[in-house]
């Protein structure tokens, strides 16, 4: 990541940071926000420092929403910068986009290679986390019998992909419960140390679980299957630019993320790293010529894709830096803390999300008890135009056998997920109204 004084100096000279500049209205704003001196817990309460980061936004401000986790708003810069890149291609596709767009990706390759501590070359582009992280599950050699392990509350989509492979494979799934709130991140390193056995292959944890914003204990089970020879593969969908990490941080050698949720980047818009060492053995999920056995790009022969899209990372990644990685980790966590902890006072609120520093940032999860949460969700979007998203979470039993249908939650609540561009006056309306029907019912 670049310091203060480098980003200063590279924001006079924006083709340093991509094929692009921003717009000179956004530039304007990113020099303000990078000049503005003070640390992360002090510009995390500066209301000046966040109105300029709320009118980059061109945001519906006629509703509240607290759902950025599925996928958050690009901000204008970002959108500019896709339309001026998709009119430039427009011109002549074969030729402008191809042979002209086409060779900028590099750069915008080392931008994420830059952010995230790793070499270009091992870093691919791709369309989602979900993208990355089947390239790595459908990617390895797995014979009938052969073991991979994960917990209950990793993403869906990523134990359905693992479930086709048990189908049509006959590998085996193993799958087992981890506690909620998470008030001890060892627990999930011995829960997992447990069920390895001799026929394990492969291990994916999330960086950050999607229901709760939970950060898991990631480098100790990557380490864990080191030892045992085991890969394991990093679900990091809500963590690239939520917070600051380094590849070094994780000491992983396979690692994916969505682009367009806590960058801004435009939808559709991913990134893989793969350890240089470890990209050889692994398959691409689209088929690639053999000279590329050892090229990252391989990872990327999709067919015709929009080069636009990818342009505009780079306007992202300049408009994140502007805000300052650790100033705008320190606003999520400070927005969480102004309505989760006012709220954990009053009696009948559970806390799904454990909030000690560290272990989680800008998403949480809250149940009210004696209130469905699905109305509750409801109630708050009809009455006080603000979204959330409920979460009635079933998962497995000790034993990893997935719950019936009507049995009893292992938890619920609704995830709530305020961006930067979000105002005090909507976390506190947020708030408010939860605390109403705290009072008054849903009826009230």
């Amino acid at each position: 990541m670049l310091n203060r004084r480098t980003f200063l100096g590279a924001l006079g000279a924006p083709a340093v940071l991509g094929p692009a500049a921003l717009e000179p209205r956004a530039l304007s704003i990113a020099r303000e926000l990078a000049a503005t001196p003070g640390e992360p817990a002090q510009i995390a309460r500066d209301e000046d420092y966040w109105s300029r980061v709320q009118t980059a936004f061109a945001v519906d401000r006629s509703m509240v929403n607290f759902n950025n986790g599925g996928v958050c708003p690009s901000p204008t810069p970002v959108q500019e910068a896709f339309r001026r890149h998709t009119q430039f291609a427009n011109e002549a596709p074969a030729y402008k986009m191809w042979r002209i767009q086409e060779p900028q990706k590099e750069t915008v390759r080392a931008l994420l290679a830059r952010h995230l501590g790793a070499d270009a070359e091992e870093v691919a582009i791709t369309r989602n986390a979900s993208e990355g992280l089947q390239i790595c599950q459908f990617g390895f050699d797995l014979e009938p019998g052969d073991e991979v392990l994960c917990n209950d509350q990793d993403y869906p989509r990523m134990i359905t992909t693992f479930q086709q492979r048990v189908r049509r494979e006959g590998i085996v799934l193993r799958r087992f419960p981890i506690p909620v709130p998470l008030s001890d991140p060892s627990e999930v390193v011995r829960r997992y140390a447990e069920r390895i056995t001799e026929r394990t292959r492969l291990i994916l944890i999330s960086h950050m679980i999607n229901l709760t914003g939970q950060v898991l204990p990631v480098k100790e089970v990557v380490e864990l299957g080191r030892r045992r020879g085991i890969p394991v593969i990093v679900d990091g969908a809500h963590t690239f630019a939520h917070f600051p990490f380094r590849r070094d941080d994780l000491d992983c050698d396979y690692y994916a993320s969505s682009l367009h949720k806590w960058l801004f980047a435009p939808f559709g818009t991913g990134v893989l790293y793969v350890r240089r060492e470890r990209i050889g053995d692994l398959w691409p999920l689209m088929a690639a010529p053999q000279t590329q056995r050892e090229d990252i790009r391989k990872f990327e022969e999709i067919g015709t894709h929009s080069v636009p899209l990818i342009l505009s990372i780079a306007d992202a990644l300049t408009f994140h830096e502007a805000m300052g990685p650790e100033r705008k980790a320190a606003r999520m966590a400070y927005l969480r803390d102004r309505w989760a902890k006012r709220l954990a006072a009053e009696d009948r609120v559970r806390m799904n999300t454990h909030l000690a520093e560290g272990q989680a940032y800008g998403i949480a999860n809250v149940g009210l008890e004696g209130i469905d949460t699905t109305e509750l969700q409801k109630h708050l979007w009809e009455r006080h135009r603000i979204y959330t998203i409920t979460i009635r979470f079933l998962g497995v039993d000790s034993d990893g056998q997935a719950r019936p249908a009507d049995a009893a939650p292992h938890f619920e609540g609704l995830r709530v997920s305020p961006a930067p561009y979000a105002t005090l006056g909507e976390v506190d309306r947020f708030a408010d109204a939860v605390e109403d029907v705290l009072a008054n019912g849903l009826a009230g």
